[in-house]
C-alpha cells in the first residue's frame, strides 16, 4: 500500500476504549495513531491535578500499549503542544496523511471546535460517530420527540428492554418490579445498628514511571492546580480498571444498595464503585460493567436491590444525562430557571466553613477530586440551590474539581437535577432538603456548631433557614406543583412573625457568604 493512502487516526483523551470507533477502522502497519496533550485544552479551566493526571497518564499508557501491539504512534506531550491546531499541523507536515480519522467528541464545544478545524486543514478530516454510550444521540432525540418533560424512569425501562439486563424471557423485569430504590435508603441509625460495616480498601495501584512523569510535567505546566500528585491512586490502564471493577462487584456490590446514600466522616468511598472516572474516558465499557453486576446477581452473590440500583445508574442515569445534554445544547449550559444570582462562595475553593457537612464534603473533593452522588446532590447541590448561587459558576466549579467531570456529565446532573435550573425539564421537583435529611443520612451534624434540631435563632442549621427561605422566594412557582405544593402550604401556615424571622436570618446568613 502506498504512502499516499496512509491515514492518521486521532484519538482523544476521553476516548481510550479498545473499541474506539476510529481505532476499529484503522489498519495496523499502515495508519498512524495520533495523540495530542494540548496545554490550551487541559488548561481551559484550573482543573484538579488528579483529573489531569488521570487523563494524561491514561492516554500515555493507552498509546504505549498500542505501540507495543505494533501500531505506529505520533505522540505530542503537553510541554511541546501549546494547542491542538499547531500540534496537528506539525503532525501533518511530518506524516502527510491521506485522511485524518477521529471519533466525534463527547462534549459539545469540542465537537464544534473539531467541525471548525476540519474546514481549515490541508488534509481531509473524517469524523465517525462515538460508540461509548448505549443510546446514541439520534436515538435519544427520537425517544424525546414531542415531549415537554422527560422522565428518567421511563427511559431506564426502555434501556432495560433494549439490553435485556435483569429481564425475564416474557419481557417482564426480574423480581416483578423495575425499581427497588425503596430498599436502598438505609440511614445512619440503620448502619450503626448493623455494626457500622465498612468495605475492604479499593485496589489502588501505585504510581508507575509514566504516571510520575505526568506529575512532573503538570508541576511545570500547571503548578497551581489543586490537589497533590502524591495522593493520586486511580487506575490508568484497562487492566487495572477491570481489576477495580471486579473488586467492586465482589466486595462492595452486595452492600452497595443498602448503604449507597450514607455519608460518613472519614469514609469518602464507603461501598461505592468509583468507576465513573475510568468509565467516562473509555477504559471501561458501560455494558460490561452492568453485565458483571447482573452476573453477580444471577450467581447469588449480590441481592437484586443492589444490582438493580447499580445497573440503573449505568444504563439509566448515565445514558439519560448524556442524552439530555446533547438534546438541549448549546443553550442548556446557560439555563437559570430560578433566576439565581448569588456568586459562588469562596469556601468552595478552600473548604473553610464552620458547616461541618460542607467542610467534610469539600475537603474530600479538594483533596481527591471525588464525592459520591448523595454528597454532590444533597450537600453541595442542595446548598447551591437553596443559596441561589448562579448555575454557571456552580457548573464551572464542578467541571474544575471532579476527576470524572466532563461537560456532558456535569451539565444535566447539576443544572437539571441539583439546581432545577432547566425549569423542571429533568426533575419534577427541586431536590431541596433541610438539616434533618443530612442528620438522618450522615454523622456530619455531630461535629457542627449548627444543630439540625434548631430551626431559627442562634445555633440553627443554615440548611433549615435556607430551605424555608427557598420556598418563600419561589412559592409562586411551586405552589401548584403536586410534589411541592404541600411544602408551600406548610410554610404559609406558619405565623407571620416566624416566617419573617426565618427570612431575615436567611438573608443575614447569605450576606455573610460575601
Amino acid at each position: 500500500m502506498s504512502a499516499e493512502t496512509r491515514r492518521t487516526v486521532w484519538i482523544l483523551a476521553d476516548q481510550l476504549s479498545v473499541t474506539n470507533a476510529s481505532l476499529l477502522s484503522a489498519r495496523k502497519g499502515t495508519d498512524c495513531l495520533l495523540f495530542i496533550e494540548s496545554r490550551q485544552t487541559f488548561g481551559k479551566l484550573p482543573y484538579h491535578r488528579h483529573r489531569l493526571m488521570l487523563l494524561l497518564s491514561a492516554m500515555r499508557h493507552y498509546a504505549a500499549e498500542r505501540e507495543a501491539e505494533g501500531w505506529e504512534v505520533d505522540y505530542h506531550r503537553i510541554n511541546d503542544a501549546p494547542d491542538m491546531r499547531s500540534a496537528l499541523a506539525r503532525h501533518c507536515t511530518a506524516w502527510k496523511p491521506s485522511e485524518i480519522l477521529v471519533t466525534r467528541p463527547n462534549n459539545h464545544d469540542e465537537s464544534l471546535a473539531l467541525d471548525s478545524l476540519g474546514g481549515k486543514l490541508e488534509y481531509p478530516l473524517r469524523i465517525v460517530p462515538d460508540t461509548q454510550f448505549l443510546c446514541s444521540r439520534e436515538d435519544f432525540a427520537e425517544l424525546a420527540q414531542g415531549k415537554k418533560r422527560l422522565l428518567m424512569e421511563n427511559f431506564y425501562r426502555e434501556m432495560r428492554r433494549r439490553t435485556g439486563l435483569l429481564m425475564e424471557s416474557d419481557g417482564k423485569p426480574v423480581g416483578g418490579d423495575w425499581n427497588y430504590d425503596v430498599e436502598n435508603r438505609a440511614t445512619l441509625r440503620d448502619w450503626k445498628k448493623a455494626g457500622s460495616p465498612r468495605p475492604r480498601a479499593l485496589p489502588r495501584p501505585e504510581q508507575d514511571a509514566i504516571t510520575r512523569e505526568v506529575a512532573t510535567d503538570l508541576e511545570i505546566c500547571f503548578p497551581d492546580a489543586p490537589g497533590k500528585a502524591a495522593d493520586f491512586a486511580l487506575p490508568v490502564t484497562r487492566e487495572d480498571s477491570l481489576k477495580w471493577m471486579e473488586h467492586f462487584v465482589e466486595e462492595r456490590l452486595p452492600h452497595f444498595g443498602t448503604w449507597q446514600d450514607l455519608m460518613v466522616e472519614g469514609e469518602p468511598d464507603m461501598f461505592h464503585s468509583i468507576i465513573s472516572p475510568m468509565l467516562n474516558i473509555g477504559l471501561l465499557d458501560p455494558l460490561e460493567c452492568a453485565k458483571a453486576a447482573e452476573s453477580a446477581f444471577r450467581k447469588g452473590k449480590a441481592p437484586l436491590h443492589a444490582v438493580e440500583g447499580f445497573i440503573r445508574q449505568i444504563i439509566g442515569w448515565r445514558e439519560f444525562v448524556n442524552g439530555v445534554y446533547w438534546l438541549k445544547m448549546p443553550e442548556y449550559v446557560g439555563v437559570n430557571g430560578l433566576e439565581a444570582e448569588r456568586p459562588l462562595p469562596s469556601f468552595f475553593y478552600d473548604g473553610e466553613t464552620d458547616m461541618n457537612c460542607l467542610r467534610q464534603t469539600l475537603g474530600e473533593v479538594l483533596k481527591g477530586g471525588f464525592n459520591h452522588h448523595i454528597q454532590r446532590l444533597m450537600i453541595l447541590g442542595n446548598f447551591l440551590l437553596l443559596a441561589g448561587v448562579r448555575p454557571g459558576e456552580a457548573l464551572r466549579w464542578f467541571n474544575e474539581m471532579y476527576i470524572d467531570a466532563h461537560d456532558w456529565v456535569m451539565a444535566a446532573n447539576l443544572l437539571g437535577m441539583a439546581l432545577h435550573a432547566d425549569g423542571g425539564f429533568m426533575a419534577t421537583k427541586p431536590y431541596a432538603a433541610g438539616g434533618s435529611y443530612i442528620h438522618k443520612m450522615s454523622n456530619y451534624c455531630g461535629g457542627c456548631p449548627h444543630s439540625p434540631d434548631i430551626k431559627t435563632g442562634p445555633g440553627a442549621c443554615p440548611f433549615n433557614l435556607l430551605y424555608w427561605n427557598f420556598y418563600e422566594t419561589h412559592r409562586g412557582r411551586f405552589a401548584n406543583n403536586p410534589r411541592t405544593a404541600m411544602m408551600v402550604r406548610s410554610w404559609m401556615k406558619r405565623p407571620a412573625e416566624e416566617r419573617a424571622a426565618i427570612v431575615t436570618q436567611s438573608k443575614a446568613f447569605l450576606e455573610s457568604l460575601r
